[in-house]
């Protein structure tokens, strides 16, 4: 088999032993791979021969990006990882569609990059955005802070193309923002996690850049008034809300504990520490008033300043410029390193109702004690859109105490209609909640379609379906 690769897509690209070791250790470090080799093919065409003499050859195949994910998704033992770092071209930015063409390779901060050169953004944006690929944003729906605003990597796709399991490739690369010419086939390759097949390559929406920012860092006592600090915002501006998050006093102590270098945005403890931010396209908003404060900073401070008085919002630091914007945000982005800095961990990834989370938190709060009394946990937050990161540090590692911990999360979320996975995936650590939470009809639904386009299981075995 891995002659035949190697004949395929030459020596070079054809790692074994201990070459492949970069590509086998899991973010999380709960998984360790175990590939026969990790493959990195130029095109399409070198994906398209490489999945055929796999498939012929009855094996498995992993599609790898930035292997930045949490869930387990690049797990396997003998099956070929797929890496498609090579495929990182950016075909072309169309400025006056405002889209994208990048092959599935692309690094997330490269295509900002290229957008912000025309002018444009791609408004998806998140910690890793350094080393995760658009094949793995796509693979897994990724979310990210700007979500509130533009959506999901579903809702910034335009079209696909698709290595299918038995190596015929599926050209979806429409420019179109309307067909309805029968199934929309592209969703069901977005967020299957290379269970379907390989995205290869994308057209992607773009957005005009903002030509202004206006972020601060606000310190609360409750969450409830930061929902309506949001709806009065989303009303003032017109929409112009790009991220709102959610960090409790308890993530500013870790992050303090972790990182002393960043340090604390208030001298005081506040329960509730919202990061906003909006974003302005439109030129009357970004220019400066005779004060020199730019118009939208201004809209935000409008919105804030009656807050304030009623003691809604205890404690405000605007940011006057870029480097203290980039520091307010350097707090919610170093989420992951705090958080994985302690073992053992148990990390959920939770989507609840906007007006959810608040209960989310207090009830999973009273269930923890009884499960594990030596328990601390860990919460933060992309309010605007109701999705929680909740970690639980549990006293022991002991995988049937994990087991219940997650159970109980999984309550809580089911009691308030909302769902266990929101924008990391399912991979292999989800897979449990699926079999408990998912309905019984959606999953046969999915494992019809699993067994429709990859009937051999080819396309990363193991993962999503229970």
């Amino acid at each position: 088999m891995i002659e035949t690769l190697q004949g395929l897509v030459g020596r070079d690209h054809v790692l074994t032993g201990r070459d492949m070791a970069p590509y086998c250790g899991d973010w999380t470090g709960k998984y360790q791979a175990e590939p026969l080799a990790v493959v990195r093919p130029a095109n399409t065409d070198d994906v398209a021969a490489v999945v055929k003499a796999v498939a012929a050859a009855g094996g498995a195949i992993v599609p790898a990006g930035g292997r930045t994910g949490l869930v387990g998704g690049l797990m396997t033992r003998g099956g070929v990882m797929l890496s498609l770092e090579r495929m990182n071209r950016i075909h072309e930015i169309r400025a006056a569609s405002r889209l994208a063409r990048v092959e599935a390779g692309v690094i997330l901060s490269s295509l900002h990059e290229a957008a912000e050169a025309e002018g444009l953004y791609f408004p998806l944006w998140f910690g890793a955005r350094g080393s995760a690929t658009i094949g793995g944003v796509l693979s897994t729906n990724a979310g990210g802070s700007n979500v509130l605003r533009y959506g999901s990597t579903r809702g910034l796709c335009l079209g696909l193309e698709v290595v299918l399991a038995d190596g015929r490739v599926l050209n979806l690369q429409s420019e179109l923002h309307k067909d309805n010419s029968g199934y929309d086939l592209k969703d069901l390759f977005i967020g299957a996690e290379g269970t379907l097949g390989v995205i290869t390559s994308a057209i992607m929406r773009l957005v005009p850049a903002p030509r202004a920012h206006a972020t601060a860092m606000l310190g609360m006592a409750r969450l409830g008034d930061a929902l309506d600090l949001l709806n009065r915002l989303q009303g003032e501006s017109g929409g112009l809300v790009e991220a709102f998050e959610f960090m409790p006093a308890s993530y500013i102590e870790r992050l303090v504990a972790v990182r002393p270098d960043v340090g604390a945005p208030f001298a005081g403890r506040y329960p509730v520490n919202i990061l906003v931010e909006l974003g302005a396209t439109a030129p009357h908003l970004a220019e400066a008033g005779p004060d020199g404060q730019v118009a939208l900073t201004g809209l935000l401070e409008g919105v804030l300043a009656p807050m304030m008085e009623q003691g809604l919002i205890e404690d405000a630091v605007l940011a006057q410029n870029e480097a203290q914007r980039r520091a307010l945000w350097q707090r919610r982005e170093l989420a992951a390193e705090i958080t994985f800095a302690k073992k053992p961990a148990i990390d959920t990834d939770v989507a609840l109702p906007l007006d959810g989370v608040e209960a989310f938190l207090t009830g999973i709060a009273a269930r923890l004690p009884g499960l594990d009394a030596g328990a601390s946990d860990l919460a933060v937050a992309h309010l605007g859109d109701g999705n929680v990161h909740y970690t639980v540090f549990p006293s022991r590692e002991d995988a049937a105490l994990s087991d219940r911990i997650v159970s109980a999360i999984e309550d809580v979320v089911q009691d308030l209609g909302g769902s266990f996975s929101a924008e990391h995936g399912v991979g292999l650590s989800k897979k449990p909640s699926m079999a408990r939470r998912k309905d019984p009809v959606a999953l046969a639904v999915m494992a019809n379609i699993k067994s429709a386009l990859d009937p051999k299981g080819v396309m990363n075995p193991g993962k999503v379906l229970p």
